[in-house]
Formats: structure tokens, sequence, C-alpha cells
């Protein structure tokens, strides 16, 4: 922040001097035949001069004008241009009767001032000056002011949602993890090695959700894991009724998904999906690539019904996931076609 501040007090100087530097070089093109030294001292006095009247304006307007523009900040804004103009009026008056008291001017000179030069385009000359440099001023002090607003909103958008993204991250259904335990404590009445490959399988789980939650992407394959171990807990409770076949294309393997996405998917399968069929069902997972788009396909055999009490909360997972990672580039269907509930998602590659 210091050095912010420091630079944009580098920059007002370097535009008064360049600023006024050009404003007052008009003198040397003036269609009189002035003494080089009298084009010298005017160009060095009145640059001098209107540096010195706007940055006293300037002063002022820090400690009484805020950045809010309201009718009495334009009422001391207009106030402060006036006395800048009458203080620049008055330092360039001083400052010629100094080059009166110390040199004697031309004939030419002389007579340019009597005849075209008067108070009233003095003044009307000298607050043009002022104005235009209130008008580029305060252009400028605005957009600065804009612009910093713009950053701080950034940034705070990137806090929330790094935020969001960390508590969706985090979000492993507990139920699932309770029916789990449950059910491999029943397993292990009947088959004590295959109930510790469960408990393996489940630790892999947490794990793996605590592990990813610290990262926005991961590869596929890594995903796939999740949903093995997923659907071979799943299986404990519901045996044959549970059938699961996959179709990875090879290219996709290695494509950087969001963590927990897939699995997501397969679990609002198997919850809402299979385990409300007697018979049971299909869960199909098919990943291809599309041009520039990886496309996700999770299907189960079913209807698409959405209980009245369902906090719906895996999707709404998903869709916030995606939307605040890719924006509008990724999208997120779920539809029922021919007795089978599709989700598909499509992530850009670029």
């Amino acid at each position: 922040m210091q050095i912010e501040k420091r630079n944009r007090l580098r920059l007002f100087w370097l535009l008064q001097i360049v600023g006024w530097g050009i404003v007052n070089v008009t003198i040397f093109i003036l269609p009189v035949d002035f003494s080089f030294r009298y084009l010298i001292f005017s160009f060095f006095v009145a640059s001098i001069n209107g540096i010195l009247a706007t940055s006293i304006y300037r002063f002022v307007v820090l400690r009484h004008v805020k950045n809010v523009m309201t009718q009495k900040n334009l009422i001391k804004i207009i106030v402060g241009f006036l006395l800048c103009g009458m203080l620049y009026v008055l330092l360039n008056y001083l400052s010629e009767m100094s080059y009166e008291s110390i040199w004697e001017r031309t004939p030419e000179e002389l007579d340019f001032i009597e005849k075209k030069v008067n108070l009233f385009s003095s003044f009307l000359g000298t607050f043009l000056s002022v104005f235009g440099w209130t008008s580029l001023y305060f252009s400028i002090k605005f957009l600065f002011k804009y612009n910093q607003d713009k950053l701080e909103e950034l940034e705070l958008n990137a806090t929330l949602r790094e935020a969001q993204l960390n508590t969706l991250k985090g979000q492993v259904n507990p139920h699932f993890m309770f029916n789990s335990l449950n059910n491999i404590r029943g397993l292990m009445l009947e088959d004590v090695s295959k109930s510790r490959g469960m408990i393996t399988k489940l630790s892999e789980m947490l794990q793996y959700a605590l592990v990813k939650n610290t990262v926005d992407a991961i590869p596929l394959e890594e995903e796939l894991e999740m949903v093995d171990n997923y659907i071979a807990l799943s299986k404990i409770q519901m045996e044959d009724r549970l059938q699961f076949v996959k179709d990875i294309e090879k290219d996709t393997q290695s494509i950087m998904i969001p963590p927990m996405v897939i699995q997501l998917l397969i679990e609002n399968a198997a919850k809402h999906g299979i385990s409300n069929l007697k018979e049971g069902g299909v869960i199909s997972l098919v990943t291809t690539k599309n041009g520039n788009e990886l496309l996700i396909k999770v299907s189960n055999t079913g209807k698409l019904r959405i209980a009245k009490d369902s906090t719906q909360l895996g999707l709404q997972n998903i869709r916030q996931r995606l939307r605040l990672q890719y924006g509008a580039k990724a999208t997120f269907l779920l539809e029922e076609v021919n007795s089978e509930v599709i989700a598909t998602i499509k992530i850009p590659l670029v």
C-alpha cells in the first residue's frame, strides 16, 4: 500500500511538470517579437506558478474532499478551483512585476501588452488552464479509485470463491460413512478378510477426501480409484442389485478435473436410483474427449424422481463447483431418457 501511494505521488509530480511545461511552452509561438530573456523567464515562472497553485489546490482537496461526489464536496471543489485560479493570477502578476523591476521591456512587448492583453483575457486564460488541470486531475483520481475498487472486489470474490470451493470439497456424505461402517460391522461376522479390505477402502476414501480438499483439480484416473472404492462399499449393502460398468477413453485419464465430482454423480445414482429399485439396476460411467471438451456421463436405471424432503446437496455441490471453477464454460445436465437417469458434465479443456 505504501509503495502504491509513493508511485502515485511520483506520477502526480511527473504529470505536473510535463503538463505545465506543455501549457506554457505556447509562449514561444506567440506572434510577437519577445526577447529571449523574457520568453525563458515567462516559461519557467509561469510553469512554477502553475505547479505551486495547483499543488496547494490538491493538498486542500485531499484534506477536505472525500472520494464520494456529494453536493457538499462539489461545492468545495468549485470554491477551491476559483481560489486556485485567483492564486495563479496573483502569482503571475507578481512575477511580471518582478520582471519589470529587474529588466526593461522591449517596445514590441510593451505594445503587445497595451493593445492585446487586458485583465479579462488574463483571467480567462488563467482560469481555462486551471479548469483543464482540475478536469484532468479528478478524471485520473476517480479512475484510480475505480480501478482500486475493482481490484478489491476481485480479491474479495477470489477469497470468497476459494472459501466456497474448500467448503464444497469438504462435503463428504456422513450418511454414506455411517451406513458403510454398519455394513462392514455386519460383514465382519461373515467374512473377516473381506471386511478388512472394505475398511481399507473406506479409510482410502476418507484420506482422499481430506487430502484433495486442498487442490482444485486432479487427474481423472485418481478420481476413478475413489469411484471404485465407493462402488465396492455400496455393494456390501446392495450386493448383486448394483451393477457397475465403465467405459473410460484412454486419452481422458490424465485430464484434470475437480475432485469428487464424478464420485458425487455415482453416489447420487446409487442413493436415489438403484437403492430404490427392488430388482436393482446398472450404473454406467463413460468419459470421452470431444474436441475441446471433456464429456463425463453417468447413467443409472430408474426414473428421475426427486423426493420432496431431499436437499439435493450433491447436485447443488456439483453445479456450484463447476460454476466457481469454470464459470459458464462448463455445463451440467440431469435428465431422464428411456427409463434411465443420465447426468452429463462438460468441462472445457482450454
